[in-house]
């Protein structure tokens, strides 16, 4: 282990010689820098190199707790181990409690290594936990970009499919369509007729089968607003499924794009796991941007899930709700329980507003 530097902070120089003696003899590979005022100790701090501070607490003018304040108001972290005679237990309790590291009375000076030992084996840990803690902060981060790009990638990608099949799909079975009324015209066979008609029907089907698809990849109708677009989804769902759903709330202000999209596909998709999973026979949702958050909430009275059903989170699509949330700078919560139903709550913060701490959280 490389020779580390103490700073002792002392105004006795026949102390810190004891204190020098004490730790050769305990073998401790340290270089010890003896300082007596706040601007030496300032001085030597600055210089940088300094592993840990021995300090007595009284000293001439002042308490090594204002050195300790010092290294505080500055941001630093060092080992700081207080080495003084009986200061009383009330004081050492408030030392502890302002964060030195330990205390060690000059009377019982053997205890000296082993307390300044497990003071620098504290500090590295927590230098080492703040630097992954640092580490997962940037990885979540970079998670939450790319997150976002993959969206924007996937969304630009839905609006390129949507169009190929308006412009080539739509167009041909418009096409198509066209020539099987002319046949209907000029083909007075009946059993040709019937085969016109029966043509013309899987036709029509398909051509509503092919506006579905576009709308449900790019939802044209959002360019109508939120609100608008969410209505004509819940109007299209419960046609479709025969669920009895409702949209309440009003929005008080336009909504950006960016978060008009993720609220419009997170009830989309919270309206599919409603079908899949819930066995509801009714959805509400509602919407409301009320102090500076947009929010949706989607309940419905289906059965409810147990904490492991929510643990599956790739199952219920809930992890990339999660996902997409966070992508906008909000989150998700769920309440539910067996038998009870369950809610989904989504918050996104609206331009201007502070996210809050709750978007890394999951619940």
């Amino acid at each position: 282990m490389a020779e580390l530097h103490l700073l002792h902070l002392e105004d006795n120089p026949a102390d810190h010689e004891l204190l020098r003696r004490c730790l050769q003899r305990a073998d401790f590979e340290a270089r010890l820098t003896l300082v007596e005022t706040l601007e030496e100790f300032a001085a030597q701090i600055e210089a940088g190199g300094v592993d840990a501070v021995l300090a007595d607490y009284h000293l001439a003018g002042f308490s090594c707790l204002q050195a300790w304040d010092w290294l505080q108001a500055r941001g630093l972290e060092l080992p700081f181990v207080i080495v003084s005679g009986a200061i009383g237990e009330a004081t050492v309790a408030e030392a502890l409690l302002r964060g030195a590291s330990d205390y060690v009375d000059k009377n019982r000076l053997a205890r000296l290594p082993a307390a300044l030992q497990r003071a620098l084996e504290l500090h590295a840990t927590r230098r080492a936990q703040a630097q992954a803690q640092a580490e997962l902060a940037e990885s979540r981060r970079r998670l939450v970009d790319l997150t976002e790009h993959l969206q924007l990638g996937l969304e630009r990608e839905r609006a390129d499919i949507a169009r190929e099949i308006h412009d080539d799909i739509g167009g041909a079975l418009a096409a198509v369509k066209l020539d099987l009324a002319w046949l209907g015209r000029h083909v007075p066979q009946p059993e040709a007729q019937a085969h016109v008609r029966a043509a013309l029907e899987m036709t029509e089907h398909a051509l509503l089968a092919s506006q579905r698809l576009m709308r449900n990849l790019r939802p044209a109708v959002l360019d109508q607003g939120l609100q608008p677009a969410l209505q004509w989804l819940v109007h299209t769902f419960a046609e479709r499924t025969g669920l009895a759903l409702r949209l309440e709330g009003t929005l008080r202000a336009p909504v950006d794009p960016q978060r008009a999209m993720v609220v419009y596909r997170t009830a989309q998709e919270a309206l599919t796991n409603v079908l899949k999973h819930a066995q509801a026979q009714s959805v509400r949702l509602e919407l409301s941007d009320l102090e500076g958050v947009l929010t949706l909430e989607v309940s419905d009275d289906g059965r409810g899930a147990s904490a492991a059903e929510l643990a599956k989170l790739q199952s219920f699509g809930l992890l990339g709700l999660r996902e997409r949330a966070q992508g906008a700078g909000g989150w998700i919560d769920v309440v539910t329980a067996p038998g009870q139903g369950l809610t989904l709550i989504l918050s996104l913060p609206l331009a201007g507003a502070q996210a809050d701490a709750k978007a890394t959280d999951w619940k």
